[in-house]
């Protein structure tokens, strides 16, 4: 027994990376193979591990860290600026789905709580799966992606007031003042916990990073994320905002990034535990029995979630296409309504075969969200073209906002990011037409204010791009996180207008080759960017010669990236600049009242001829001339910077202050 964990632990990796490895193999994401995994390995399966409950507790601390890191990244200040997502789209989303799962449910038990009981497990998405498959994708900053993730953020929330509601819903009735004294708690805890991350939390830890201790760090981090957790599950909240709560207070310190790299490996570690644990919940005999209505039931809940999905972020004044997107990634059952299931089972509000049934069509979400995440952008692409979609489209999108008028010869700005920003800033100092297409209505109405010639709509509509005068239009520019609307908007702008001149900004340059064939001009690759100042600086650190970088930058970009051709030159003379110039000096001569030089022109001297020194510059006053021309006439006080060998140097000084100049001069 004393090695029971250590065992489990051992099999649940090596069947894992076995399983992950193969199914990698077949361009299968990891998820599945960890969901997969753990079916196999299940007591429901081959039962190679038999202690579920500690794999659980493991799989409990891996979704806190989770929550942890991607709070981490968020601060105060941009969880305000997507109230609009997490208030209006989370409490539609949650609303409506709970309502309809309650209607359905409802016309199935004829009972009333274990119907809105059903509504409260349906109502909840996986916030890991998502999140990570997000993440993987590069669409956590897409406007699919973040509305999504304001969801998300709602329905974890959502998690406390339902378990309160459980023994009301149960029969066992409700004591009004055990619901506020709970709810009284909650908000204490949080204020606590907030007002902390403004003065306690950054004092303590600066105290623990002038240590320069990093495992002490590590370990302070990990205490504040679990012990937050714990904290607000002793007082009746969940494990869920704890962590929630204790990334705030990091995001609020400058050790924000430091705190996400060094608990990265951990969640990964304890995130695919978690997964494990999931699969290990399915029955797969029970499963096999009931096929039909398990089947039934995905279909029901994928259905209905899709739906309230899109009404969802169509009600936060977003186009159809990300709708339909964050409508596919949201179809799934979550992580915590298996915690709510169990509180149910427990309480007598479901019973063991309701359980199992909702036990097995919730990881069949599971396993097939990865598949969907992958597929919803066409999906959404193909739905959004719909004709009858496309018209209710249109009413969302430009023309509500006006159309601007006829341009010819301008630029279209595709996204309003940094870059866009940026890029409009320039031109609209160098006086250049442009129009700015944003998907984002706050900014675009924020930004109207300002003057911005900024409009609202989908780049990958040829309609919106037609508002927007593509087809006079003398460049377009993409600057948007999406790599999939990125595609589009380069097909349809290269179809609408072959003239037009395309530069798109990617993330990835694996995906520069696509871009091309689709139309792109040029593709400007993020990641490949950063490299390309790493290598220049590096270069130049090493002195090699600035026309050489260039060489080299100019290679790799003509070549779309793809290949690094070498250019011509003697790199072993040239490779540091002090080898080169090491024999070369550089030395000054005043030239005094009653010098021989002085009323007489830089070619007079034959300085060059009789010493080989050069004159490179001339002080006279205050006044640097630089390169001085043969004609230069010289003074008294005149300053001379001379350049060449040591040697050569000290002849000149003496020529210079000799007769044989004047001998020279009037032979």
């Amino acid at each position: 027994m004393e090695n029971g964990l250590l065992q489990s632990l051992v099999v649940i990796l090596g069947v894992s990376a076995a399983v992950v490895f193969l199914l990698q193999r077949l361009r299968i994401p990891s998820i599945v193979g960890f969901l997969v995994s753990g079916v196999i390995i299940s007591p429901y399966g081959i039962g190679l591990v038999e202690d579920v409950h500690a794999v659980e507790i493991m799989a409990e601390i891996g979704v806190i860290l989770l929550l942890f890191t991607i709070v981490v990244e968020f601060s105060m200040s941009r969880l305000v600026r997507m109230k609009k997502t997490v208030l209006g789209g989370g409490g539609v989303q949650t609303l409506l789905t709970i309502c309809l799962s309650a209607i359905a449910a409802y016309l199935v038990t004829g009972n009333i709580n274990k119907s809105i009981f059903t509504g409260f497990l349906i109502a909840l998405s996986s916030t890991a799966i998502v999140l990570k498959m997000l993440a993987e994708k590069g669409e956590t900053d897409t406007p699919h992606g973040r509305m999504m993730i304001g969801i998300l953020i709602f329905q974890d929330l959502c998690v406390v007031p339902m378990m309160l509601l459980v023994p009301a819903l149960s029969g066992n009735g409700l004591n009004a003042a055990d619901v506020a004294i709970k709810m009284l708690k909650a908000a204490m805890i949080i204020a606590a916990v907030l007002m902390s991350a403004r003065w306690l939390v950054p004092n303590l830890l600066y105290q623990v990073v002038r240590t320069r201790s990093r495992e002490l760090f590590i370990a302070t981090i990990i205490l504040f994320c679990l012990g937050i957790a714990l904290l607000t599950s002793k007082f009746g909240l969940s494990l869920a905002l704890g962590a929630f709560l204790a990334g705030l207070i990091i995001s609020e310190s400058e050790y924000a990034h430091q705190a996400t790299a060094d608990i990265l490996p951990f969640k990964e570690s304890f995130m695919g535990l978690f997964f494990v644990s999931v699969g290990m919940l399915m029955n797969a005999g029970f499963m096999a029995e009931n096929w039909q209505q398990i089947t039934v039931t995905v279909a029901l809940i994928f259905g209905l979630k899709v739906i309230t999905g899109v009404i969802s972020v169509l009600a936060t004044g977003s186009p159809l296409r990300p709708a339909v997107s964050a409508g596919l990634g949201l179809a799934q059952i979550g992580e915590f309504s298996f915690v709510l299931a169990v509180a149910g089972k427990t309480s007598g509000l479901i019973s063991e075969d309701f359980y199992q049934i909702f036990l097995s069509s919730s990881v069949a979400t599971m396993l097939i969200t990865p598949f969907i995440i992958k597929a919803a952008p066409s999906a959404s692409a193909w739905i959004a073209s719909r004709r009858l979609l496309k018209k209710v489209d249109k009413l969302k999108t430009i023309s509500a906002e006006g159309s601007p008028a006829k341009r010819q010869g301008h630029v279209i700005i595709v996204g309003f990011g940094l870059n866009g920003r940026n890029l409009a800033r320039v031109l609209r100092e160098a006086e250049i037409p442009y129009v700015v297409l944003e998907m984002n209505s706050d900014t675009v109405r924020e930004m109207k204010k300002k003057g911005e010639p900024i409009y609202y709509g989908d780049g990958t509509s040829r309609d919106i791009l037609h508002k927007l005068n593509i087809e006079r239009a003398r460049l377009l520019v993409a600057a948007i996180s999406d790599p999939a609307s990125t595609r589009a908007v380069v097909s349809i702008a290269r179809h609408e207008n072959p003239e037009v001149h395309i530069i798109v900004r990617t993330r990835y340059i694996s995906e520069v080759d696509e871009l091309v064939k689709l139309g792109a001009n040029e593709v400007i690759p993020e990641e490949f960017e950063t490299s390309v100042e790493i290598f220049s600086r590096v270069l130049h650190n090493y002195q090699l010669p600035g026309n050489v970088i260039s060489d080299y930058i100019d290679n790799i970009r003509k070549g779309s990236y793809s290949v690094l051709r070498t250019v011509e030159l003697p790199m072993r003379h040239l490779a540091e600049r002090h080898k080169f110039l090491k024999d070369i000096e550089t030395e000054t001569y005043l030239i005094k009242e009653g010098s021989r030089v002085s009323g007489h022109s830089i070619k007079e001297l034959h300085l060059r001829a009789e010493t080989g020194v050069t004159v490179i510059a001339v002080q006279r006053g205050e006044d640097i001339h630089q390169n001085p021309s043969p004609d230069f006439d010289l003074k008294a006080g005149d300053v001379l910077l001379l350049i060449g060998r040591k040697k050569d140097i000290n002849h000149a000084r003496d020529y210079l202050g000799s007769d044989k100049f004047i001998a020279i001069k009037y032979h």
